[in-house]
This record gives structure tokens, C-alpha cells and sequence, in this order.
């Protein structure tokens, strides 16, 4: 499946830890705070419990937006952004 993971983290440790999480699981960075990854449903529940030790759920704010194969067809790019490679070899 294809997921978008945004997230507000205030704490730097915390806020490197996330992204450093999300790209061990071949997340790509496309802005300071959002990754677009594809992912398998197990990775995907698996990455969310690592992200959920890493919070602090009094401060810190992590979001999924999973998106359909139809509807990531309609995602408009602006300026520099492109599209997300596909999923290919994926060693974790």
C-alpha cells in the first residue's frame, strides 16, 4: 500500500528518531516532516508500534494517510515535487 506518515514532533531527539525510523522501513522524505512509503500492511503496523515507543503522546503528533491505487493516481505535483519511486527491492 502506498501511506503518507506527516508528523510535529517539538523535540529534536525524538523528531530524528521518527524520520530515522521511516526511512529504515524505505520511507522517502519529499518535505521536512512527510514521508511517502510503500508498504506492506505487517511493515505498516509494525512501524506504527516503533513510532508509538518513540512519542510522546502528550506532545508529539504522527499521522497516516493511507492511499488507494486510484487515488494516488490523482496526486498533483507543484514546483520541484515528483512522484515516489514504486516498490522494488526492499531489504529491512
Amino acid at each position: 500500500m502506498f501511506v503518507v506518515v506527516s508528523y510535529d514532533i517539538p523535540d529534536d531527539r525524538r523528531r530524528l528518531k521518527i524520520a530515522q525510523t521511516l526511512l529504515d522501513y524505505g520511507g522517502e522524505r519529499v518535505q521536512y516532516s512527510v514521508f511517502e512509503m510503500h508498504i506492506t500492511a505487517r511493515h505498516l503496523e509494525r512501524l506504527q508500534r516503533e513510532l508509538s515507543a518513540i512519542i510522546d503522546p502528550g506532545e508529539d503528533s504522527v499521522r497516516f494517510y493511507r492511499l488507494c491505487g486510484a487515488c494516488q493516481g490523482t496526486i498533483l505535483y507543484l514546483g520541484v515535487a515528483r512522484p515516489t519511486d514504486g516498490p522494488g527491492l526492499l531489504i529491512i
